[in-house]
């Protein structure tokens, strides 16, 4: 029971946000679920897998690119679902190639990805004479704010049902070993491929949710290393090897960024930085990891 206790009372204060903040604080729900989803669909290949990838916002990316493309034409649960399935696809398409590298290629390969995917959409949008699209009538951000409440939930149960299944402990074998994993049976190939593709899927609903919530398109913007490097960040932070970890995680980067940027908003970022290396250093297992492991002493 007290293994779920984080879960209940954060999953309780964000529920009865809505009723009791303004538009402010709304925002910074908003955003903080968004971490959350981002970083427990990056958990579910790079935390279960060994592989890390430091290119996840193609995925957040190309949700935000068909919410853009579809807006319009298509119902919003159409194009929510669109963006999943359509990410699920892609990843699934070049989880192959992409996955035959292990390590820091690995880690090289998905930031190139990420940077590739968003010149590639430069281009066709500059073919297209698109340099930048507007979208209009999108839902109030308390929709939008509920429809990400769902997700991070998803995201969450998602991870943590992985883990307790043959998919999940065959993963852990993965990064274990993954020659020996596949020396006993594990479908290797198939099992990474699967969580690339589940991995991809979230970040792409994600995405195409914060589209609606800015409203403009702009593939600089949607594509920024930054949310890849925030999201590691969060990972690192939280630490743990299941889904209270980004939890612990995204709670405490994002409330301290609000206060980075309201107190430093020309350093915060050097900041951030500067807390990620301490984090590394001193407390490498994460807050979570920390907590559960002076827990497990008692």
């Amino acid at each position: 029971m007290l293994r779920n206790l984080p879960f209940a009372v954060f999953f309780g204060a964000v529920i009865i946000l809505p009723f009791v903040a303004g538009e402010y604080f709304l925002s910074v729900g908003l955003g903080l679920l968004m971490w959350i989803a981002l970083t427990q669909s990056w958990s579910l290949l790079s935390g279960l897998t060994g592989y890390i990838s430091l290119g996840h916002v193609v995925f957040y990316g190309l949700g935000a690119y068909l919410a853009a493309l579809s807006w319009g034409h298509l119902p919003l649960w159409a194009v929510l679902a669109l963006a999943g399935a359509g990410n699920f696809a892609f990843a699934t398409a070049i989880s192959l190639p992409v996955l035959r590298v292990r390590g820091p290629y690995f880690v090289i390969l998905t930031f190139g990805l990420a940077e590739l995917v968003k010149f590639s959409v430069m281009a066709i949008e500059s073919a297209l004479g698109e340099y930048g699209r507007l979208l209009f009538d999108v839902p109030s951000m308390a929709t939008l704010y509920w429809l990400m409440l769902g997700f991070a939930v998803i995201a969450t149960a998602a991870t943590q049902l992985i883990l307790s299944t043959r998919l999940g402990q065959g993963l852990i074998a993965i990064r274990e070993d993954e020659e020996t994993a596949e020396t006993v049976g594990v479908p290797v190939t198939i099992y990474k491929s699967l969580a690339f593709g589940l991995s991809a899927a979230i970040p792409g609903v994600v995405g195409a949710l914060m589209m609606l919530r800015t409203t403009y398109f702009e593939p600089q913007q949607v594509f920024d290393p930054i949310v890849s490097f925030t999201i590691v960040s969060i990972a690192i932070i939280g630490g743990s090897d299941d889904s209270r970890g980004p939890l612990f995680g995204a709670v405490f980067l994002v409330l301290l960024s609000e206060l980075f940027w309201a107190k430093a908003p020309q350093v915060y970022l050097i900041l951030q930085g500067i807390l990620l290396i301490g984090f590394v250093v001193f407390l490498p297992e994460g807050i979570c990891g920390r907590l559960f492991a002076q827990r497990a002493r008692r």
